[in-house]
């Protein structure tokens, strides 16, 4: 199985939300590389994000990046 790299520009964006705190969210400009602004879209249109640059993460996507979040933290550490 191969994971393609939309999905995995999504998980970069949701691995930018500080899930510390409802209160801050990210923007992602014009600038921006052109995947992870397609992903910000995407997760938007998927009801994950408040806007479609970013904003703040909705109670689903709140969820998402937790296990998103928690899944690389798993993988990263060294056993």
């Amino acid at each position: 199985m191969t994971i393609k790299q939309e999905l995995i520009d999504e998980i970069e964006v949701l691995l930018r939300y500080n899930l510390e705190t409802t209160q801050e969210g990210i923007k992602v400009h014009h600038d921006a590389r052109e995947g992870l602004i397609a992903a910000t879209q995407r997760l938007f249109d998927k009801g994950l994000v408040s806007q479609a640059d970013g904003g703040y993460l909705t109670d689903l996507g709140h969820e998402a990046a937790k296990h998103t979040q928690s899944a690389l933290g798993l993988l990263s550490s060294k056993t």
